[in-house]
């Protein structure tokens, strides 16, 4: 099942810490480097590197379990130190957007439609800011408010921005920090002069296909599920289990320990 970049190291070749070849066994079962003077456990790193597989394959955690012949317990608080590093990954990468921006927020969660400025019972919003041609940034909020919509928009984006929203009042003063189109649901979702938030309503079109597969996540875990559809979105035509293995296994070091 491992294949390409992470062969190198499931196969002991070379080191996770410093990226050397030359490794060594030791006597309790561990490989110590001879560059970096480091050492790990090459089978815990080979079966962290197997359940990165699975999680990059967006298979659920308790099936990943049975597969692996794993405790639950032991996939799930794995895979949820891959989100983790992929949750500091993106705010590590994370820069102002400019340009054509698309905003728009969306309810997550709970059995009732959200209903918009009031929010809903057991509902989490998140805000989003797609870059067209560019990445898409997520955050969760308390409201929709001005307040927290144009602090969140001032935080994340460049002031002369072109900004793409729907008629929702809390982006009236957006006028005053950019060029500001509003969009016409009831006319056609693209016209000639590409009024429209297509890009943010996909993404969000991505994000709950992906949510259905997840039951009973808690608010303090949701930040964390959210990001990585964020991840998966902005890498979506990329090697995604290549960045995977380099955020958390060679940067985040999951699966390994130092001298």
């Amino acid at each position: 099942m491992i294949r390409g970049y992470a062969r190198k190291y499931f196969e002991g070749k070379t080191c996770i810490f410093c990226g050397k070849y030359r490794l060594y066994k030791l006597t309790d079962k561990r490989v110590k480097c001879k560059h970096c003077k480091k050492y790990y456990s090459l089978n815990k790193l080979r079966r962290d590197l197997q359940l990165l597989y699975y999680f990059y394959l967006e298979i659920s955690a308790r099936r990943a379990a049975n597969e692996l012949n794993l405790d639950y317990s032991v996939v799930h608080n794995k895979f949820m130190q891959f989100r983790k590093c992929i949750n500091n990954y993106c705010l590590s990468e994370a820069k102002k957007l400019n340009g054509e921006l698309e905003l728009d927020e969306s309810y997550f969660g709970g059995k009732r439609k959200g209903n918009r400025g009031r929010g809903a019972k057991n509902k989490t919003i998140v805000f989003g800011i797609l870059e067209r041609k560019g990445k898409v940034y997520t955050v969760i909020v308390q409201d929709v408010s001005a307040k927290t919509l144009m602090g969140e928009i001032e935080n994340k984006t460049r002031k002369g921005s072109v900004f793409y929203t729907d008629g929702w009042k809390s982006y009236a003063s957006l006028e005053q920090y950019g060029k500001h189109n509003v969009i016409d649901h009831d006319k056609e979702l693209v016209d000639k002069n590409h009024n429209h938030i297509n890009g943010i309503e996909g993404f969000w079109s991505f994000a709950k296909e992906r949510f259905h597969k997840y039951h009973g996540i808690s608010k303090t875990n949701y930040p964390l599920y959210v990001k990585e559809m964020e991840f998966r979105f902005n890498n979506r035509n990329e090697n995604v289990y290549k960045l995977l293995v380099t955020i958390c296994i060679v940067r985040g070091r999951v699966g390994a320990e130092s001298h």
